[in-house]
């Protein structure tokens, strides 16, 4: 085959235009038809007259789309859309109001709720496809691929970890400040410190990432527990600090995302 490849990352730019109205901003915004888009697809058009591909994408969780374009027009699109947008309340977001959004979605982040190969230096660092919730992606019916004879024999006994939701308890998160006369912190970020989790006074994995869930208006954490603990509905704890002390609080086995509205893969886009 006569192919040539070219890198066009850093000429290129991309805009994460996330929420409920989204839809209904690139409709005014953009010279492109969306209406029927499907979820993980992507279609072609213009945003003040700038050639743009806007796929049906994000790391929200949400109804969202991805606007992707050359970067020397990234500015010119960022203005239309903000302009356009007044209508529909938009906001700039960041990457930590993205970091909870994403939690909250239940979509995993490389090397904080796994570590990458390229990383793992022991075996309690090396994840599978399906240990991390991506065991769908695998197609074992494929006769030859790097991994498969493992991922088979994985497949045939069930992997040794799930990766999992935990609900935790405010409760009694609001007791341990109230021992000490404070009132309750909720974290404006989310922690990316992987804790200990317990089940019976004995460690059956961590929490990866937590949050205080604005959306949804409690503390939640992705776990790595062991495929045992891991039934949604388990009761377990999991050790969380308050002013330099450690305690633990319990926590319930609940399934992922936690947040998942229909209009994140409706067709047509509302």
């Amino acid at each position: 085959m006569d192919i040539r490849i070219e890198d066009i990352s850093e000429q290129t730019a991309a805009l994460a235009l996330q929420g409920p109205t989204s839809g209904k901003l690139l409709h005014a915004a953009a010279d492109a038809n969306i209406t029927n888009l499907k979820y993980f697809r992507v279609t072609r058009g213009k945003i003040a007259g700038v050639p743009v591909d806007i796929s049906r994408t994000g790391y929200t969780g949400d109804l969202g789309f991805e606007v992707w374009m050359p970067w020397k027009d990234a500015i010119k699109v960022w203005d239309a859309l903000m302009a356009k947008g007044k209508a529909f309340d938009i906001h700039p977001a960041g990457m930590i109001a993205l970091d909870i959004a994403r939690i909250e979605a239940g979509l995993i982040l490389i090397e904080v709720d796994y570590i990458s190969s390229k990383k793992a230096l022991i075996d309690s660092q090396k994840y599978s496809p399906a240990e991390i919730g991506l065991g769908k992606l695998v197609d074992l019916k494929k006769e030859t691929f790097v991994g498969r004879e493992a991922l088979a024999q994985e497949a045939k006994k069930g992997a040794g970890r799930a990766l999992v939701g935990l609900d935790i308890n405010w409760n009694e998160v609001e007791a341990l400040y109230d021992k000490l006369k404070m009132a309750p912190q909720v974290p404006s970020l989310a922690s990316r410190v992987a804790v200990p989790v317990y089940r019976g006074g004995r460690q059956v994995g961590k929490a990866t990432s937590t949050t205080w869930s604005p959306t949804l208006k409690k503390m939640i954490a992705l776990a790595c527990l062991s495929r045992e603990s891991a039934l949604a509905g388990t009761a377990l704890n999991m050790e969380m600090t308050v002013e330099a002390v450690r305690h633990t609080v319990s926590a319930k086995v609940v399934p992922l995302p936690f947040f998942n509205p229909p209009r994140k893969t409706a067709v047509p886009v509302i």
